[in-house]
């Protein structure tokens, strides 16, 4: 039963992506894209988790939660230079 709920997730996070990518791709404006970026991480975060549950492994939970910190700080960093335009006050 669980092989058959990741499978179905791992499609469902792959579609996610997919339309993310479009959306970065397209994005009309700057802050569409920045959102876009900010979705990509999560579902990047996403697949690894259910990586890490379909392999039975800790090592990806700890990958995913390395992306997390990351894509957070580089979501700051991005809206505050879109906002000001310097990082580095």
């Amino acid at each position: 039963m669980l092989n058959l709920a990741t499978t179905i997730a791992f499609a469902l996070v792959a579609g996610a992506i997919a339309l993310t990518l479009w959306r970065l791709l397209t994005g009309p404006t700057i802050p569409d894209r920045i959102l876009a970026l900010d979705t990509l991480y999560v579902n990047a975060i996403a697949l690894l988790v259910l990586l890490g549950i379909h392999l039975d492994s800790a090592l990806y939970f700890e990958a995913a939660l390395l992306i997390a910190m990351m894509g957070f700080v580089g979501t700051v960093a991005l809206c505050k230079y879109l906002l000001r335009g310097d990082i580095i006050e």
